[in-house]
């Protein structure tokens, strides 16, 4: 529960953007490109999404709380640059620090999470973990909705981030504790403890196997890009879409916040019943469900439209996330499992630099509405992806037994 607190502070650091920064670049620094507007998205997406690969493999050198620590320092001048930035450079930069900043703590969370629970609890702790970081995020972007009402762009939704970041700090320093001890001894026991291949893949082998070879550890990734590509056209274009609508910035605000807190607050169940019943299933519907929400925001208009449409976006996502990340952990050994979750992670992070380039390019080009409606689309066919390609809804199956490496499967 300590590890959801501070999980719950790292997504409310991230939400002091949410709201305010898409805004930021319209109304004070006025880009006319919505490409260039989303570059911040971009360098945010590309950071945090190396940082993931390498918070993996750093983590099971150097124990996991030093990287949490690290996560926290780094994040430090994130406030100070976002309210003192003379140009959008300086906005950017601090979206490259904030990036390397979640890499390493919520990677962290996650990877500690896993520890402490076994296969049977792990989709219940993934929904624990991501539904505080989403509903942090949710909180604070609510928040900042109305201080930026209230107070304007800059500095007041900021200091809230600061705040944040000291008590992150804190609880990660004087109270936290070391968890690798706990994958190590479920490492020990595991069914294949005696296998000299699976527990003793490098660093490239896991890269590979996660990312292509292993056909449930590949789609997986290939879903967690594109879940969190149509998350990064949310935070960069749904603002300015909502505010071209005619809405105030209190209710962008309450649009910026409902879809998170629906994510986060659903996989408090979401979790457990992937548990139950599997993970293929949430992860193929979710995507669906995902799909057909952008297509409601693309062709609706209005407050109570896109509030419908935030509430489903919500809802989808709840169906996938804990599920892809308990695949991940279900299919991976306990001895690489660390660094395999690191390769899932700078695959779905990807995602926020692939979906500020895409649909930037397509909103400068044709307008928000198409592409939202393109990136539903892809989202639909990714879950057709799923459906086709993951071994099952079972959450036994490995590839350390299925498609070792060295056995010539492909």
């Amino acid at each position: 529960m300590l590890l959801v607190a501070v999980n719950a502070l790292v997504g409310g650091t991230l939400g002091q953007e949410r709201t305010v920064l898409p805004l930021l670049a319209d109304r004070v620094f006025h880009l006319d490109l919505y490409t260039r507007a989303l570059t911040f998205i971009l360098a945010f997406g590309l950071a945090k999404a190396c940082t993931n690969y390498f918070a993996g493999t750093l983590s099971d050198r150097y124990g996991r709380k030093p990287v949490l620590v690290a996560g926290w320092l780094i994040a430090l001048p994130v406030p100070l640059m976002l309210i003192l930035g003379p140009s959008w450079e300086w906005i950017v930069a601090a979206n490259v620090v904030l990036g390397i900043n979640q890499g390493l703590t919520w990677s962290t969370t996650v990877i500690m999470k896993m520890d402490l629970v076994g296969p049977e609890r792990r989709g219940l702790a993934m929904g624990f973990n991501e539904a505080a970081g989403y509903l942090g995020l949710a909180g604070t972007a609510v928040a900042t909705g109305y201080i930026a009402a209230d107070y304007g762009l800059r500095p007041g939704p900021f200091l809230l981030g600061a705040a944040y970041i000291a008590l992150g700090l804190g609880l990660s320093v004087l109270a936290v504790k070391e968890t690798r001890q706990h994958a190590r001894l479920e490492a020990a026991s595991h069914p294949d403890a005696h296998s000299v291949a699976p527990a003793e893949l490098s660093n490239r082998e896991v890269l590979t196997l996660t990312s292509f070879r292993d056909r449930s550890l590949s789609a997986l990734s290939q879903a967690g890009l594109v879940n969190n590509l149509n998350d990064g056209l949310a935070w960069g274009l749904f603002p300015v879409l909502f505010a071209a609508g005619g809405l105030t910035v209190d209710k962008i605000g309450l649009l910026a916040a409902v879809y998170p807190a629906v994510w986060g607050a659903g996989q408090l169940v979401t979790g457990a019943l992937s548990d139950r019943y599997g993970r293929k299933p949430l992860i193929v519907a979710g995507m669906l469900v995902q799909a057909a929400a952008l297509g409601l925001v693309a062709v609706g208009s209005g407050f109570g439209i896109w509030l419908m449409a935030a509430i489903l976006l919500g809802a989808g996502t709840a169906m996938v996330y804990p599920a892809l990340l308990a695949a991940v952990g279900d299919v991976a050994h306990p001895a690489w499992r660390a660094r395999s979750v690191g390769v899932y992670r700078l695959w779905r992070d990807s995602g926020f630099a692939v979906g500020a380039l895409l649909s930037g390019l397509l909103a400068d080009a044709y307008g928000i509405p198409a592409a939202v409606a393109a990136v539903g689309a892809l989202t639909a066919a990714s879950g057709i992806i799923v459906a086709a390609r993951m071994r099952g809804s079972d959450h036994t199956a490995s590839p350390s037994r299925e498609e070792s490496p060295g056995s010539g499967e492909p």
